[in-house]
C-alpha cells in the first residue's frame, strides 16, 4: 500500500528502492561484480586504434550465484552482464587520463552512494567513492541512441576534448529476472565535498519551468528557468575572457548537438557562494584519508570550457574543485559548477507530436520540447544573455596602500587584479583618509607607488607616460596656435 513508483524505480516492503523490481543492493553487486570482470578481461586485449565495428561490439557474461570458472561466487541471483563497445570506451577513458586500475577501483573498490535526490525521471543515480563517476540507468531507446552516436561522439571527443556535454565512460547492461537494466557510467559536474547553496536545471523555455512545491521543501532543491530569472535578474557575472570561454563552448557544443539532431537538454548549474561559505565557517571539506586516485581530464568545469585554466585568475579553492569564477550582483564571490545533461532526447516522431499538441494549448517558441535547430538557438541565447553576464567596463576597483587607497578605472577588472585593454587608458586616482573629494582628477604627487604590485608597478608608468605624453602634445598644440 505505501509502494510509491517513478517510471521504473520504486520502494519495496522494506524501504529499500528497487528498478525494474531489482532491489538497489542487488543492482549495485551486480554492476561492480560485471565492472571488474569486464575491465581486467580487457586488459589482456592489446592496443589498437579503433575500428568502425568496434563501436557495434556487445560482450556477455553470465554470473550464477554458485560462481563459474571465470565469475566468482556471490549472493545475490543469478544475473548476465553486458558491455557494450569495450574497446571504444577504453579508447575514451584513456582520452581522459583514466587508468584502468584507477576506473575500476573508483568503481569496484567501496560501496557505491545512492544518491538521495534522483529527479522526476525514474532513473537510480550512484555515485563513486572518490566523487568522481556518476552511474545512471536509462531506457532502452536512450541506450540504443546512445551506440548510435558513439562514432560521431569519438569524432568530436578526438577534436575537441574541452566540452561541457556528458563524458561517458562506458555503457552496460544487466540482465536480472527477465528484465535489462542499462547503466551508463559518466563524469559527476557537481562535487559532493563543495555546498551547493543554489542549483539549477535550464533549458531556455519558460512554459512550465518552475520547481514544483514538492522540490521546493527539499534540502537542495533543483530551480528551473523562471526560478533563476526570479532569483537572479542580473545573471552570474563573469569576466570577459571567462565569459567568452562558456560561450564559445556552448555554442560549440550546441551546433554538434543540434547535427545530432538532439533536443530537450539541458544546462546543470551549481552555486557555491564562497562569502557565505566562509561566513558558515568550513563548508568545503576534502576527505584526505581516502586514497587519491587519478583525476581524470578535462572534467571540471574550468577545464571544460574553452579557455586555458591558467588564465582564468585563481581562488582559495578554484584549483582543488574545479569550479568558474563568478559573482553575484551583490558582489559576492561565487564558484559555479555547469554541464549539459539529458542529450540522450532525439527529435523522434514522438517529440514531434509532443510539441505540436503543446503548441495548440500554449506559445510553441516557449515549450521545452522543440526542433533542435530553434531549440539550440534559443538555448544559447538564453545561457549567454540571461544566465551568463560579462562585467561591465570601467569599473571602479580600489587597493588600499598604508592609509591611503587607489582607485582604478580601467577597461576591465577581476577580483581587484587590474587587466588593460591594449586601446584603453588607466588612470590611478588617489584618495587620503575619507576625502573622496573629485576621484576624476589626476594626482600631482603620486606617493607609496613602490608598494604596488609590479604588474601595477608597469602600468600606472605606461598609463602615466601616456597621459604625459598627450599633455606635452596638447601644450605644444596650444603654445603653436
Amino acid at each position: 500500500a505505501n509502494k510509491k513508483t517513478i517510471g521504473h524505480r520504486g520502494i519495496d516492503p522494506t524501504g529499500e528502492t528497487t528498478y525494474k523490481k531489482t532491489t538497489s543492493s542487488a543492482l549495485k553487486g551486480a554492476i561492480q561484480l560485471g565492472i571488474t570482470h569486464t575491465v581486467g578481461s580487457l586488459s589482456q586485449k592489446p592496443e589498437r586504434d579503433v575500428l568502425l565495428q568496434d563501436f557495434e561490439v556487445v560482450e556477455s557474461i553470465f554470473f550464477p550465484n554458485e560462481g563459474s570458472n571465470l565469475t566468482p561466487a556471490h549472493h545475490y541471483g543469478d544475473f548476465r552482464f553486458k558491455t557494450y563497445a569495450p574497446i571504444a570506451f577504453r579508447y575514451f577513458r584513456e582520452m581522459f587520463g583514466i587508468r584502468p586500475d584507477d576506473y575500476m577501483y573508483s568503481l569496484c573498490n567501496e560501496e557505491l552512494i545512492e544518491l538521495s535526490n534522483p529527479g522526476a525521471s525514474g532513473s537510480l543515480f550512484y555515485l563513486s567513492r572518490d566523487d568522481e563517476f556518476i552511474i545512471k540507468t536509462v531506457q532502452h531507446k536512450e541506450a540504443e541512441f546512445l551506440q548510435k552516436l558513439l562514432p560521431g561522439y569519438f569524432m568530436n571527443l578526438n577534436q575537441n576534448k574541452r566540452t561541457l556535454l556528458p563524458k561517458f565512460y562506458g555503457l552496460y547492461c544487466v540482465q536480472s529476472g527477465g528484465k535489462n537494466i542499462r547503466i551508463v557510467v559518466m563524469n559527476n559536474l557537481l562535487p559532493s565535498t563543495v555546498k551547493m547553496h543554489q542549483k539549477y536545471d535550464l533549458k531556455g523555455s519558460t512554459y512550465k519551468r518552475r520547481a514544483s512545491a514538492k522540490e521546493r521543501s527539499k534540502a537542495v532543491p533543483t530551480f528551473k528557468d523562471l526560478d533563476f530569472i526570479q532569483e537572479m535578474p542580473d545573471g552570474l557575472l563573469l569576466d570577459g575572457e571567462t565569459y567568452n570561454a562558456v560561450c564559445k563552448t556552448i555554442q560549440r557544443d550546441c551546433l554538434l548537438l543540434q547535427s545530432f539532431k538532439i533536443m530537450d537538454y539541458s544546462l546543470l548549474v551549481g552555486v557555491h557562494n564562497v562569502n557565505q561559505a566562509s561566513a558558515d565557517a568550513g563548508a568545503v571539506t576534502v576527505d584526505q584519508a581516502r586514497p587519491q586516485v587519478q583525476k581524470p581530464l578535462y572534467c571540471t568545469a574550468l577545464e571544460a570550457i574553452q579557455s586555458e585554466p591558467t588564465k582564468m585568475g585563481t581562488m582559495d579553492m578554484e584549483d582543488k574543485t574545479g569550479g568558474i569564477p563568478a559573482k553575484n550582483s551583490k558582489g559576492e564571490r561565487l564558484l559555479v559548477y555547469i554541464g549539459i545533461i539529458d542529450i540522450l532526447q532525439s527529435y523522434r516522431l514522438a517529440k514531434k507530436l509532443e510539441h505540436s499538441w503543446k503548441s495548440l494549448v500554449h506559445d510553441g517558441d516557449t515549450v521545452s520540447v522543440h526542433r533542435p535547430s530553434f531549440y539550440a538557438d534559443r538555448f544559447q541565447k538564453f545561457m549567454c544573455n540571461t544566465v551568463f553576464k560579462k562585467i561591465a567596463g570601467n569599473s571602479i576597483c580600489h587597493k588600499k596602500v598604508g592609509s591611503e587607497e587607489w582607485f582604478i578605472d580601467c577597461y576591465f577588472v577581476t577580483s581587484c587584479n587590474m587587466l588593460l585593454d591594449s586601446s584603453s587608458a588607466c588612470f590611478l586616482l588617489w584618495v587620503s583618509g575619507t576625502h573622496t573629494g573629485r576621484p576624476d582628477l589626476l594626482p600631482k604627487v603620486l606617493s607609496n607607488i613602490n608598494n604596488f604590485n609590479k604588474a601595477t608597478e608597469q602600468t600606472v608608468s605606461i598609463s602615466l607616460e601616456s597621459t604625459a605624453s598627450s599633455q606635452q602634445e596638447a601644450s605644444s598644440l596650444d603654445q603653436s596656435k
